[in-house]
């Protein structure tokens, strides 16, 4: 006898990146986290908050985060809804919007947990496949009519970046809700979030994960008309951001200067690492993101995962269609891209001596 729905037994369910042992020396590359330390100001903030807040329940929107961002961004802070990491939002989005009858869709290859959450809500699930360029398929996720459509921009795995007019032009021939998911864009030339202004049916979601190297703080926010925020408000957990996230969230927020510094330096180690491994052979996808999409030479994808693994370097794969023979790469500090290149240099030379490069 199973205790739980039909659709949660069926489902598979969302696999995260690995993570290595605690004190485990590996040169991680799988999960796209910023290698460098946060804001000097979130660290302080974190070291002094007031330990009366953990015995008080936090502000149920996260104002004081809420406030700041608000600041930063120019906007009302009505105008902002904060979550636990930007998939709270995507959780909150699914959970207001769709329904069995009311459908999310979504490009693929993309960020497998739409997928999940969109099983999970027992709504009709429609995937639009990309082409080999990763454009943006606007024509078929409008005939799609999904009461959801989800955009993440850039796309993961693929770092590629819809320009703001195709994103303009599917939202103006969009009945449903747009959902453009810039996790991401940080490390890209352009972002969408004026459309929230030109349309009420586009919300915009935003992390402080990777542009902020707060990962582990889990805070992200989505930025909409309010008239679109409070279907998505209504759903949250009641105290969905807790009181350190927020008042840690502020001060990094705050500080761009940092922030700046730090995303130009991945910037341009994610230039250098394009350029060593496509003189390796390797196809790169042009990446606006802090990692890279590559297929390596000669359908050695998965042999060279679990080689690169077995050195201490691990990169994310992707055994399903579409992805089998590409590797996803994290953009690291340099001496990590160094120490990837060395690696890949010696087992590439290994099979072409015949030699099994997971060996």
């Amino acid at each position: 006898m199973t205790h739980f729905r039909p659709t949660i037994d069926a489902i598979a369910a969302y696999v995260p990146g690995e993570q290595p042992a605690p004190g485990a020396r590996v040169v991680k590359l799988n999960t796209n986290e910023n290698p460098y330390p946060p804001s000097p100001l979130a660290i302080a903030a974190l070291q002094n908050v007031d330990l009366d807040d953990l015995r008080r329940y936090p502000h149920p929107f996260a104002e004081q985060f809420r406030k700041s961002a608000a600041e930063v961004l120019d906007i009302d802070p009505a105008w902002i809804l904060v979550g636990n990491g930007s998939d709270d939002l995507l959780t909150m989005l699914i959970r207001s919007i769709t329904g069995t009858n009311r459908a999310v869709a979504f490009p693929v290859p993309t960020y497998v947990l739409y997928r999940t959450l969109g099983m999970i809500q027992e709504a009709p699930v429609v995937e639009i496949p990309f082409d080999d360029a990763y454009t943006l398929p606007v024509d078929a996720l409008v005939q799609a009519n999904a009461a959801l459509t989800l955009i993440a921009n850039p796309n993961s795995p693929s770092g590629t970046c819809a320009s703001t007019e195709q994103l303009a032009d599917l939202a103006s021939r969009l009945d449903g809700v747009l959902a453009i998911d810039e996790a991401y864009v940080a490390f890209a030339d352009t972002h969408a979030l004026e459309l929230v202004q030109r349309f009420d049916r586009v919300i915009v979601l935003r992390t402080l994960s990777k542009s902020h190297s707060l990962a582990g703080l889990r805070l992200g926010f989505g930025v909409a008309n309010p008239t679109l925020l409070a279907g998505p408000a209504k759903v949250k957990d009641s105290y969905n951001v807790d009181a350190v996230a927020a008042h840690v969230g502020a001060a990094a927020i705050r500080d761009t200067k940092h922030t700046s510094v730090n995303i130009n330096r991945i910037r341009q180690s994610r230039t250098q690492m394009s350029e060593r491994l496509q003189a390796l052979g390797f196809r790169v996808w042009p990446s606006q993101a802090n990692f890279l999409l590559v297929q390596p030479p000669g359908n050695t994808a998965q042999q060279l995962y679990k080689a690169l693994k077995s050195r201490g370097i691990l990169v994310r794969y992707f055994n399903v269609p579409g992805l089998a023979d590409k590797l996803r790469i994290t953009v690291g500090t340099d001496d990590q891209s160094a120490e990837l290149t060395r690696s890949l240099k010696t087992l590439m030379s290994a099979s072409d001596d015949n030699t099994n490069p997971a060996q």
